[in-house]
């Protein structure tokens, strides 16, 4: 028997081939049920043609192979996997979960699930797709335990949550196939490692289901397919790839020579308007949430008009709010939706045109999947326009245009061993029916997260959910598992079950409040921290509207409509994004090409700022012609930051002694790097230095003048002793103990709160504290607090690209170039600084007395 499939367009119906597809004879005897007829008219019907890596994509999973689907956005990589999951299906129609669907948002899952039910009902198909998030109510989940859909769309969480219930072995006994979707967002994540876990549990069912995981922008995807199957081999298919996506990029009217990043793109409002007046459809996407509600709010005071077909998306703002404009996103009811990531993977909404990316995307895979959301429809092409911020982001927007057109994507790096995962996760194997040891260990072992895990580390795990370890063995809280008379490990207390599913979320969670009108009703959530730092009476803007904060109490804030029209403004976590290792290399590619079209003799050290007339004129792109004074008038008063040579400057104002080092390694590790450069300095000579950092470099501003020495001869720039005195210089003691609560939550030391209690951040913390007391000074060796030293240097100092740095500067000549007034890369760096102690009036005033002084003479 074969199973035959049509492709063509539907201009080409009449005559459209019809395309054997060979099935195994496994699948033939299995008698799949698929009606391969009705599956051809349903493409068809479409518009689409098969593409030939979907038959490939089929025959893999027919023959019951795993594997990854690595393909451009658009290239119908959704398709080829829900119907390959669909072809291996002795009978769709028969009772049981037969599908599961992993996906790493809720907006995903909205869209995945109306993708997924679409082409059922057309194929004779009368079973449901259904959803299982945070989202779904308690009643409907008890409903699919009872009779599950034919397909289950979920999270990690959701999916962890299931095999704690005690039947979870009968809820998956049909499985048949897996798909994690957005594997490269997953990937480097403890998400990630939750899921290796949870696949491996279904692995062991016996079923026989095929795990298959879709991607778009993978740097290493054989990597990523031996992460998701745990262990070498699987099939790796690609798509040929389409028309590569257009980026381009909104030219400014007028470009400052000096930049500085604080009105968030403001000033490209009337371009950005007329735009959008141009397009049917468009997505405008910022990088945090706060930079979304300011240019939602612009848009509305620029066009009143658009009242109603212009709407906000993010993660804070209510599920309702937001499923609302995903649905008026797909009918075309919108003309315009301000978003942040919520919206920039996979959801592919036909009626999009245009995309808008205010700022940087700050690297190159986050550029490319949010161009991936325009141009879905039969022969239609990705378009993102880059809306710059500030002048040096039209040298971003170069470098990330050449970046994408090579394919210089970030890559994921696969986490090893989190100790905090492992422990929540034998708890919940523990809620599900239990676990014999050895079964588990192998299990656990049969990931790639933890392929290597040797004894000892398994032992501290077990004994840690079993009596609380060394410190806690004593409180009966924490003696979490016990051995039934069969030898398998089992929760026999529901209070302790009770509290591990509520802390099972806590991967993702963060420290919001819930924001509620004085009415009841919710509004959404922003961070604790914003929250914390308001008193009753003051306002700010949220969901798009000015708000008055009542009051606050039990992690809710209660609010009113703001009269006063001055507000401040939500902020969120996502304003520490950093530039990515490739875009910033890419970037002093285009600085090296620069270099080399400038008269050589302007580039040698000097001792005071160059006159000579070149021009850097014909740079090859509109943006770095736009920019070309910029870099010019950098060029006279220093020079061109380049690979091969660190640039240090130095100035001497009022303020006192300046040095501005421009290593490009990213905002995080440019403030480890010169909190370590400070701490060397001081160390030989006691001194106190003011910080400032950008994704280009640091400032140092101290009282006495800078010896030059130290900088070039590699003294302060060596990579000798660098955790040591990294942690001695950011006062690591405290950053740890912050950490170690992310862990401990993880690892089930901490709750959020019980049912209807919610803990405060400071509560939390304070427990954490305890905790982490308790461990140092009783059971220094605790895994856990090891692991929080070791996130802390590793992710939020960013030591491994610190390190890097070092490295490649090792060596390497540097430029020490003194100056007499800021030049346009030092001049954003003096401004961050004084940002972080000035109000908005007073910055003002001291950026424009600044601007004069810099302008003299330029």
């Amino acid at each position: 028997m074969s199973r035959r499939y049509a492709t063509g367009t539907v201009a080409e119906a009449a005559d459209a081939q019809v395309v054997e597809l060979e099935l195994p004879h496994a699948a033939q005897r299995a008698g799949a049920r698929l009606d391969s007829d009705a599956l051809g008219r349903w493409f068809m019907s479409q518009g689409w043609a098969v593409q030939p890596f979907q038959r490939r994509v089929w025959r893999a999973m027919c023959s019951g192979e795993s594997g990854l689907v690595h393909a451009q956005t658009g290239s119908g990589k959704t398709l080829a996997v829900w119907f390959g999951a669909l072809l291996r299906l002795s009978d769709p129609h028969s009772a049981g979960l037969q599908v599961l669907w992993i996906t790493p948002m809720r907006a995903l899952a909205t869209d995945t699930r109306a993708a997924l039910a679409a082409p059922l009902a057309p194929l004779g198909i009368a079973r449901e797709v259904e959803l299982r998030t945070s989202d779904t109510s308690s009643a409907q989940r008890s409903r699919q335990l009872r009779k599950p859909p034919l397909a289950l769309v979920t999270t990690p969480e959701s999916l962890s949550l299931l095999i704690a219930q005690p039947q979870w072995r009968s809820f998956f006994a049909s499985l048949s196939t897996v798909v994690v979707d957005e594997w490269h967002e997953l990937i480097g994540s403890k998400r990630g490692v939750q899921v290796q876990l949870a696949l491996q549990r279904l692995r062991g069912l016996g079923t026989g289901c095929a795990v298959w995981g879709l991607s778009a922008t993978l740097a290493r995807p054989e990597e990523a397919l031996e992460v998701l199957v745990g262990r070498p081999g699987g099939c790796l298919i690609r798509a040929p790839n389409r028309r590569a996506p257009i980026i381009d990029t909104m030219i400014p009217e007028a470009v400052e020579r000096f930049p500085w990043a604080g009105h968030l793109g403001t000033r490209m409002l009337g371009q950005v308007v007329r735009e959008l007046d141009a397009a049917s459809t468009s997505l405008v996407f910022c990088n945090t949430r706060a930079q979304a509600e300011i240019w939602y709010q612009l848009l509305l005071d620029a066009r009143p008009d658009w009242a109603g077909l212009i709407a906000l998306h993010h993660g804070s703002l209510d599920r309702e709010a937001r499923q609302w404009v995903e649905q008026s996103l797909g009918t075309g009811r919108l003309r315009a939706v301000v978003c942040t990531s919520t919206l920039d993977l996979g959801v592919d909404f036909a009626p999009v045109e245009r995309v808008l990316q205010i700022g940087s995307a700050k690297g190159v895979a986050r550029l490319l999947q949010r161009a991936g959301r325009s141009g879905h429809r039969p022969g239609g092409v990705s378009r993102v326009t880059l809306v710059p911020t500030h002048a040096l982001e039209l040298l971003e927007a170069a470098a990330a245009r050449e970046a994408a057109a090579s394919r210089r994507i970030e890559p994921h790096r696969a986490l090893e061993q989190p100790i905090d995962v492992l422990v929540q996760h034998l708890v919940t194997a523990a809620l599900g029916d239990g676990f014999v040891e050895a079964e588990l260990l192998a299990e656990v072992r049969a990931t790639h997260a933890y392929r290597n895990l040797d004894e000892a580390s398994w032992r501290w795990a077990l004994d840690f959910v079993i009596q609380g370890g060394e410190s806690l063995k004593a409180y009966p809280e924490y003696r979490k598992l016990v051995r039934d008379p069969g030898g398998r490990w089992r929760v026999s207390d529901a209070a302790i079950a009770r509290r591990h599913r509520m802390s099972m979320g806590t991967i993702v969670a963060e420290a919001e409040v819930s924001v509620r009108a004085m009415n009841g009703s919710r509004i959404g959530s922003v961070e604790e921290s914003f929250i914390g730092r308001l008193s009753p009476g003051d306002a700010f803007v949220f969901a798009g509207r000015a708000w008055e904060l009542v009051r606050f109490r039990d992690m809710e804030a209660w609010v009113r409509r703001a009269k006063s029209e001055r507000a401040a403004v939500s902020r969120w976590a996502g304003s520490r994004m950093p530039l990515s290792s490739e875009l910033a290399q890419s970037m002093l590619d285009q600085l090296e090409r620069l270099s080399s079209v400038t008269p050589a003799a302007s580039f040698a050290p000097r001792r005071g700022p160059a006159r000579s007339g070149h021009s850097l004129d014909g740079c090859g792109s509109p943006e770095l012609d736009a920019i070309g004074p910029l870099l010019e008038l950098q060029a006279r008063r220093s020079r061109l930051p380049v690979r091969a040579h660190l640039l240090i400057e130095q100035m001497t104002s009022r303020e006192g002694h300046h040095v501005f080092v421009y290593p490009f390694a990213g905002r995080a590790a440019h403030l480890g790097l010169a909190s370590v450069l400070a701490f060397r300095l001081a160390r030989s000579k006691p001194a106190t230095f003011s910080i400032a950092v950008n994704d280009y470099g640091f400032e140092l501003l101290g009282a006495e003048p800078f010896d030059p020495v130290p900088f070039t001869s590699g003294e302060l720039l060596s990579p000798v002793d660098l955790e040591s005195d990294l942690m001695a210089a950011v006062n690591a003691a405290e950053l740890v103990r912050r950490r170690f609560r992310e862990t401990a939550r993880i690892a089930g030391l901490l709750v959020q709160g019980r049912p209807g209690e919610r803990r405060s951040a400071r509560a939390l913390q304070a427990s954490a504290g305890l905790f982490h007391d308790v461990f140092t000074r009783h059971d220094p060796e605790n895994r856990l607090l090891a692991q929080a030293r070791s996130e802390l240097f590793e992710r939020e100092l960013d030591a491994p690209r610190i390190r890097a740095c070092l490295e490649a500067l090792a060596g390497q000549p540097v430029d020490f170039v003194p100056i007499e007034r800021p030049t346009p890369f030092a001049f954003p760096l003096m401004v961050e600084r004084l940002r972080e102690r000035l109000s908005t009036e007073a910055l003002d005033e001291r950026i424009a007395r600044m601007l004069a002084h810099a302008e003299r003479g330029a």
